[in-house]
Formats: C-alpha cells, sequence, structure tokens
C-alpha cells in the first residue's frame, strides 16, 4: 500500500483532491477528485455552499483510499479573507459570506472616519479592500450582531474544513493574515484594533505556524471513508498564495518576483520583514504571511476572473471557448485597448462583457469587437497592470526585480507570459501550473520530516 499526503486545494472556481508522494528524490501528484467551487446567492447574499465543499473533500479522500492509497496527513488550502462561525456546540452559524458579496459597502469609508490611514497600515500593514474580513466582521456587527454574540471561534476557510475534519479550532497564521486584524510585526492578533471595533476577542483563537499538526481525521469520518487507520491534519501555507510561493522559494532570490496568477493576481515578494512605510501602503501593498514567519509583500489585482466571466458568458451561449482557441484568436486580434483591471466595475461583474463595453465607452476607448479582441484586451491590460506593480516593487525593495516567476494557472496562458515580459522587460519564467498542491504537500512532508529541499519537481 502505497503511502501518500493528500492537498485538499480550494480555489474561487474549483476545488481539487491531489495525492502526492516522495521517493528517490523526486515528487509525484496525481489528482484524485476536482469539482466546481460556485457561490449561490439567496435573497441579496452571496454564499460559499461549504457543506457541499465539504462532501466533496470526503469524496476525494475516499476516492483515494479506495485507490489503495494509504493516506499519512492531508493539507487544506484556500483564497483568503473568508471564514465561518461556530458556536459553542461546534455548530456553524450559517453558511461562509463570499468575498464577491457587496454587503461590505460603504464600511471602508465609515472604518476610515475614526482611523487615521497611515497609523493603522503601520501596525496592520494590509492593502485595504472592502473584501478584507475586518470590513466583513463590521457588517456582521451592525447586521446580524446575533451571530457574534453566539459565536465561540471565528475560523477562515482551510481553519474551517480542519476544524469539521478533526474538532480542532487553530487559525493558521498565512491565511488569519489576509484578515486586516493581525499585527504585521509580531504575527498575532492586532487585540486593540478587535475592542475598538467591539468585536468580541473570544472568537479570535490560537495562531499556529505551517508544519503544525491540527488532530487527527474524527473516527466517523475515517470510517465514512473507509480508512482503519489514523489520518494526521497539518496546517500548511493555508492561503494558497502562500503555499504556491513556498513550493518555488527555494528557486529564486531576493531579485526574484512571484506572480501567482489566477482568480486572482498577486504580484510580490518575499520578505523577512514586513513594510509599513507610507509609501508602501499608497502603492496598495499587503504584508501577508509567508511560510518561516516571512513576508509576502504583495498587491492584490484582479486576475483571470475576467477571462472566466466572459468563458462563462460564451459557454452560456453555446460557443465553442476552450481556452487554446480562444489565445490563438486573440493572438490574431490587432486590439490595443487597455483597460484599468483594477477598477470596481470589474470587481463583481457577472456579465463581464458587458462591463468592459460600459468602461470602454466611459473613457472614451474603442470597444472589443471579437472574442480575440476581448481575450486580448483583458491580456494586455493585465500585463500593463503587472508593470505598474514591478515599477512599484523596484521603487520600495533595496535592489530592482530582475526575474517574475508565474506561477498557476495563467502560466499556460502563452499570450499573458508574452506580453508581460514585453511591458516589465524582466526574465519570465512559469512555474508549475500545480504550484499551490505542490507547496501544500511538501509542507506535509517536512512535517513529516522529510526534507523538501532535496526534491525535485
Amino acid at each position: 500500500m502505497k503511502t501518500v499526503y493528500i492537498a485538499a486545494d480550494f480555489g474561487g472556481g474549483s476545488g481539487r483532491v491531489i495525492a502526492g508522494s516522495l521517493a528517490g528524490g523526486r515528487l509525484r501528484l496525481e489528482e484524485i477528485h476536482r469539482f466546481p467551487n460556485r457561490p449561490v446567492k439567496i435573497g441579496n447574499t452571496l454564499y460559499w455552499d461549504f457543506l457541499s465543499l465539504f462532501a466533496e473533500m470526503k469524496t476525494g479522500l475516499r476516492k483515494a483510499v479506495q485507490l489503495g492509497y494509504r493516506i499519512k496527513s492531508v493539507g487544506i488550502d484556500t483564497w483568503g479573507v473568508d471564514f465561518g462561525l461556530i458556536d459553542k456546540a461546534g455548530h456553524l452559524l450559517g453558511n461562509p459570506i463570499c468575498y464577491r458579496d457587496e454587503g461590505t459597502a460603504g464600511y471602508v469609508e465609515k472604518f476610515f472616519e475614526n482611523h487615521d490611514a497611515e497609523a493603522h497600515y503601520a501596525v496592520n500593514g494590509t492593502q485595504v479592500m472592502g473584501i478584507n474580513t475586518l470590513f466583513r466582521l463590521l457588517s456582521i456587527r451592525d447586521k446580524a450582531p446575533w451571530m457574534l454574540d453566539a459565536a465561540e471561534h471565528l475560523l477562515f476557510m482551510p481553519d474551517l474544513f480542519s476544524f469539521f475534519l478533526t474538532g480542532k479550532a487553530v487559525n493558521e497564521y498565512t491565511i488569519a493574515t489576509t484578515s486586516e486584524l493581525i499585527d504585521a510585526k509580531t504575527g498575532t492578533w492586532d487585540t486593540a484594533l478587535i475592542d475598538e471595533c467591539g468585536l468580541p476577542r473570544r472568537i479570535f483563537g490560537s495562531i499556529v505556524a505551517p508544519g503544525t499538526a491540527i488532530g487527527t481525521i474524527k473516527a466517523e469520518i475515517a470510517e465514512e471513508i473507509g480508512a482503519d487507520y489514523p489520518i494526521d491534519v497539518i496546517a500548511v501555507g493555508s492561503h494558497d498564495t502562500a503555499s504556491a510561493v513556498f513550493a518555488v522559494e527555494r528557486f529564486t532570490d531576493k531579485n526574484t518576483a512571484f506572480l501567482s496568477s489566477g482568480t486572482w493576481s498577486l504580484l510580490g515578494a518575499v520578505v523577512d520583514k514586513p513594510i509599513l512605510t507610507p509609501a508602501a501602503r499608497a502603492a496598495g501593498f499587503t504584508n501577508e504571511g509567508a511560510v518561516g514567519s516571512k513576508i509576502r509583500f504583495l498587491q492584490n489585482i484582479t486576475g483571470l476572473w475576467m477571462l472566466q466571466r466572459l468563458v462563462a458568458q460564451w459557454e452560456k451561449e453555446g460557443k465553442c471557448a476552450d481556452y487554446p482557441s480562444l489565445i490563438a484568436e486573440a493572438e490574431r486580434s490587432g486590439c490595443t485597448t487597455v483597460i484599468d483591471v483594477d477598477d470596481s466595475a470589474f470587481a463583481s461583474a457577472f456579465d463581464m462583457h458587458k462591463a468592459i463595453d460600459e468602461y470602454c465607452m466611459k473613457h472614451n476607448m474603442p470597444k472589443p469587437q471579437s472574442r480575440g479582441d476581448y481575450v486580448m484586451t483583458v491580456c494586455r491590460s493585465l500585463a500593463q497592470r503587472y508593470k505598474k506593480g514591478i515599477e512599484s516593487l523596484d521603487s520600495l525593495l533595496p535592489a530592482p526585480i530582475e526575474r517574475l516567476v508565474i506561477m498557476g494557472g495563467g502560466g499556460r496562458n502563452s499570450l499573458l507570459t508574452r506580453l508581460t515580459h514585453e511591458a516589465t522587460g524582466l526574465q519570465v519564467a512559469t512555474g508549475p501550473a500545480e504550484a499551490t498542491a505542490i507547496g501544500n504537500i511538501l509542507m506535509q512532508a517536512k512535517a513529516d520530516g522529510q526534507n523538501p529541499d532535496e526534491t525535485e519537481l
């Protein structure tokens, strides 16, 4: 029976259960189960279907056992900021709200009526965005205070999956740093801010580092998936970008930037200490946790979400919309339109075709005419935004960036890679498309006493 580590990797559009093993100095991956992740709108609120996602994860674990694998441990990574609330009896107080829900509208402005932006950044070091956990909690405090009254634990999405697997409630470091509620210097909860905001301290639990053993899978779940042995659950770099960066960091140096290219684009570099200067705040950088108590100094940029929404619309219309064909169409496009991908018009737009058209009309620029034009517009605009991000990094780091590693699904987009190279002038390399799952599994292996630095990807 072959022993494997399992990565449960949840993205904004889909999830995967991947088995990984290390043998002969090489890492081998096998995708066991893939499933969609669709937010569900009920009334005026957009939720994640956590119950379905948890069931799909168990299905993946059961499939791994049925394939004859012996599961050594499980690690879970997801997107950032979103969370579930657990009461004293261990019950989930409603499905987690999706970060694209608009219930936090106006809360950023309201917050900074009473808080100095530079002083706030000097402690939290977070790029202020309405999607951040802080503003969702303020919205719940005002609109559904009973939820906070009943809550015993706030668990970010990876922590939530781990809790229902093990019964243990912890907050993993890298995912907690996406909340805007962490002191960036100490890596601990900013209790002064929590108190100022009227949030209950008790819901903010113990922060654990990547590599920590959280617990073992409950007996009833082990029985359900067909395992008659203990399975550990390990805190990995639970923010998916933290795992992806961990996968490639040992192949890079201080002159290398990373671009995690998926639904979101996360562009930045790994640094030893947070950068909390007014210039960093003005440039829109956030200081998020990395493996090894380091910092991912990065910008959150709207990413392939725009292209994903266009593809979904074309498929709904019954048009063939496979990515290789669309990229080929875009390569033949002469469209030079560049839009601001960070504009709020695109953040929650499910009709992306309309959003791009309206943006172009508003700014008196040529609208794309064909599918190839739309794909070229998105890719060219992203590349120009990456150029701007690299220039900002250069102004804030001790030495200029010389190389860029693109990780995730965006690395498969040859057009985006070429345009990024042309826009930035950097050496551009594509890291493994499965960087997140690789980093997840390597951290589990490290917790198991193996040395991931000796492993070939």
